[in-house]
């Protein structure tokens, strides 16, 4: 009995056309959804600094300038593109005198602020890195002296605050009140301040460096709002304790 055999007909694999208004979907919905996340950073940048405005500046007692002489030379809040804040001697605009006294010799201590979960930070006298440590501004009385130590330090946005990253460590630190403890530990004794006053000044006012000898104070210092450097934020503390 003899076998046919039919040979199968191989019919080319079918192409499948993207129809054209689908593609226009699919585009439309990339688009609408970088444009959501886009919006979605921009808020996460701009409703903390307009909360702080309406919760906590208010209580602050500001220095007032026109808007023109508030903001950088660049216009921004953010502050000049160009300049690293996180180098104390690009923190004043005006007489940078006292920072050329820095020198290798480098004197440390420690402050714990309880209200603000930081916990013996160190604070370094004769450094310019607001990376590495909080610091001292030169010529400026040491804890437990008549006078005031004027401590900087860095901030960011609220919602990147981290006690233990120096980046960060002063974010918060308008959440402070009065009667709010400052605790130092310098030279093995350990100082109590109160916090006493709280107010805002402008980058070019250097009264916050000022040194009052009828009592022994202290200063700490930070850009504000929180995240920009527009002004700076000033706590006045004295000490209770020691």
């Amino acid at each position: 009995m003899g076998y046919i055999y039919v040979k199968e007909e191989i019919k080319p694999p079918r192409v499948h056309h993207s129809h054209p208004k689908i593609e226009m979907k699919h585009k439309k919905v990339i688009a609408s959804s970088l444009f959501v996340i886009g919006v979605l950073f921009l808020l996460s940048a701009v409703v903390p600094i307009l909360q702080y405005q309406i919760e906590y500046s208010i209580k602050f007692n500001q220095v007032l300038s026109p808007l023109s002489n508030s903001f950088s030379a660049s216009g921004s809040i953010l502050g000049e593109s160009g300049t690293d804040f996180t180098q104390l001697s690009n923190w004043f605009v005006t007489d940078q005198s006292n920072l050329s006294q820095v020198t290798d010799k480098k004197t440390q201590y420690l402050i714990s602020i309880p209200k603000i979960k930081i916990t013996d930070a160190v604070v370094e006298v004769g450094s310019l890195d607001l990376k590495k440590s909080l610091i001292q501004y030169p010529q400026t009385a040491l804890p437990g002296q008549f006078g005031s130590p004027v401590i900087f330090g860095h901030s960011v946005l609220p919602q990147f605050f981290n006690p233990k990253s120096y980046l960060t460590i002063f974010s918060t630190l308008y959440k402070l009140k009065q009667g709010d403890e400052i605790l130092i530990n310098f030279d093995s004794i350990e100082y109590k301040y109160l916090v006493e006053e709280m107010y805002e000044v402008l980058p070019t006012d250097l009264s916050v460096l000022e040194q009052k000898f009828d009592g022994r104070y202290l200063t700490m210092v930070t850009c504000t709002p929180p995240g920009t450097y527009l002004r700076r934020l000033v706590i006045k503390a004295r000490i209770v304790d020691f």
